[in-house]
């Protein structure tokens, strides 16, 4: 009996071993770095005497997940503008792919930095459905490609300014409600190029 006991431990052991090194290919980025976040005790504050501190955050779940959809949607965002450059063919379409790196990469930065100080963890790259929605756009080229990435952007910025302006009314950390309410014009400024673009509303 000890010897069976023993033994399931040993595969357990291993279990974990494997789960570990297949984390990073295996888990969707997005999921990870918010089961990162939900492990680390979100009630404990900065000003905290425990050495355990260091591994928590002093933010609550809901700002932390705001935190990582937002770095989520600024990579593809970036990535997207990056294809765009080279694939769009009309020019008004690969200048807004500039836009979005050159703002995107700038937001993202900010929100490094603020994730950072509050030790929450940020998706390493973007999650398979941004993953899966880029392969897929990847296949298009010329008028065809203008108009699916277009008519996604416009979509994904409508989503982006709810979000934000969500955060910007509800969030209970001060820094990222900040960062939110000061990220909403650029957003809000992409939405209106996407419509113009577009020709939707």
């Amino acid at each position: 009996m000890k010897r069976a006991l023993c033994l399931s431990f040993i595969a357990a052991g291993f279990l974990a071993l494997g789960s570990c090194g297949n984390n990073a290919s295996n888990q969707d980025s997005v999921d990870s770095a918010k089961d990162a976040n939900d492990m680390k005790d979100t009630t404990s504050m900065m000003n905290s005497t425990d050495s355990s501190a260091m591994n928590t955050m002093p933010v609550d779940k809901d700002a932390a997940d705001f935190a990582v959809e937002a770095a989520n949607g600024g990579m593809m965002e970036v990535e997207l503008g990056k294809l765009a450059q080279e694939k769009a063919s009309d020019s008004r379409v690969r200048d807004f792919g500039a836009m979005m790196v050159k703002d995107h990469s700038a937001v993202g930065d900010k929100l490094k930095s603020i994730a950072a100080a509050k030790n929450i963890t940020l998706p390493a790259e973007m999650g398979d459905k941004a993953k899966k929605e880029m392969e897929d756009l990847s296949k298009k080229s010329g008028k065809d490609f203008d108009k699916a990435y277009m008519n996604m952007m416009l979509d994904d910025h409508k989503k982006d300014v709810k979000n934000f302006e969500d955060a910007a009314d509800k969030c209970k950390d001060p820094d990222l409600k900040t960062f939110a309410s000061t990220t909403l014009p650029t957003l809000r400024m992409h939405l209106d190029s996407a419509k113009a673009i577009t020709g939707k509303k």
